[in-house]
């Protein structure tokens, strides 16, 4: 019968019940990208640890056991992220248009050259295969992400601290490649990328001076560490001392920049985006030692192994519980 004050006979939409109990998402079907930087900062940490412990002369035993830990650690979340992409390969572009998503997987990647690193005292021919797969790995996700920034409007095309990821990274090819024996394309990272740091270094600060980063984004400037004390890795590695010194001053710099201005960098509190502290910082404690300050590298690596472990442990609970994908915008197959 009609209604008279409906005399069309409208009647509202009808909706399904709500399912009960919830569904529950497929495996791995939220797996978040960001993280990925935590552990990168792991698997650097490690490699930290290894250097020290080398350095004073004492067994790398923990520092072995932890590295492999934290490669395992690397090798469970990649396939995790691997069955994410078979569900719906399209959902790495949804997770691209997030930043903690193009951090995440940029430090993914990178960790794959990270492992070739690890490797090189136990197989070097594994090790080599790794350095080139993570390149060539990488260089396919550079051209991606440039693509994106390309065809973005033009407010969405700020650089950002996490620039460095995307095309600095490389540089961590070069840590693999000199103890391998290829220090000529050691030689070449180095060409290509320090200009590309220093162009971002550059426009950084600008942006800096005239505007106040939102607070929840902050933790990403400490990112500018890592080229930095990566250069300095490599130079040393090279015999490239005057560059190693120039590079390790920048970096030091920036480090007191940071100490400096800690309150203000962390205003928003604990975020995941604090995976942005790890890696830097542990590439620093091994820059430290690659130009032989053994005492000063051995305390800074005091400090980052407490913060590692702390900031690895609570993304890690985050993670199971899927607050860790919710906080971070995570993109669902």
């Amino acid at each position: 019968m009609t209604n008279p004050a409906d005399p069309k006979g409208y009647r509202p939409r009808a909706y399904p019940p709500p399912q009960f109990p919830p569904a529950r998402p497929k495996l791995f079907a939220r797996m978040p990208p960001a993280v990925f930087p935590v552990i990168m900062g792991a698997v650097g940490l490690g490699l930290a640890l290894r250097r020290g412990l080398e350095a004073f002369g004492l067994p790398s035993g923990l520092a072995e056991m932890f590295l492999g830990v934290s490669v395992a650690l690397w090798l469970f979340a990649a396939t995790g992220y691997a069955v994410k992409l078979m569900r719906r390969p399209s959902v790495l572009l949804d997770d691209l248009r997030v930043l903690p998503g193009r951090a995440g997987i940029a430090a993914a990647v990178l960790t794959t050259l990270l492992v070739a690193v690890v490797l090189v005292p136990y197989a070097p021919g594994l090790a080599t295969g790794l350095l080139f797969l993570g390149l060539g790995l990488h260089a396919a996700f550079a051209v991606l992400i440039l693509r994106l920034i390309l065809r973005a409007p033009p407010e969405s095309r700020e650089v950002t601290p996490i620039w460095h990821l995307h095309f600095v990274g490389f540089i961590i090819g070069g840590v693999a490649a000199v103890p391998l024996g290829l220090h000529d394309l050691a030689v070449v990272l180095l060409g290509v990328t320090v200009p590309i740091a220093i162009a971002i270094w550059l426009v950084s600060l600008r942006q800096l001076i005239l505007r106040i980063p939102p607070a929840p984004l902050r933790p990403l400037l400490a990112i500018h560490l890592a080229p930095a004390a990566l250069f300095t890795i490599v130079g040393a590695s090279l015999g490239f001392d005057q560059l190693a010194l120039i590079a390790i001053a920048v970096a030091t710099l920036i480090v007191l920049a940071m100490v400096m201005g800690a309150r203000w960098i962390t205003a928003s509190g604990f975020s995941a985006l604090w995976g942005a502290f790890t890696f830097p910082l542990t590439a620093f404690c091994t820059a430290l030692f690659s130009i032989n300050l053994d005492v000063t590298a051995a305390i800074a690596l005091a400090f980052t192994t407490g913060l590692v472990i702390t900031v690895l442990i609570r993304v890690l609970r985050a993670w199971p519980k899927g607050q860790l994908a919710a906080k971070t915008n995570a993109a669902e197959a």
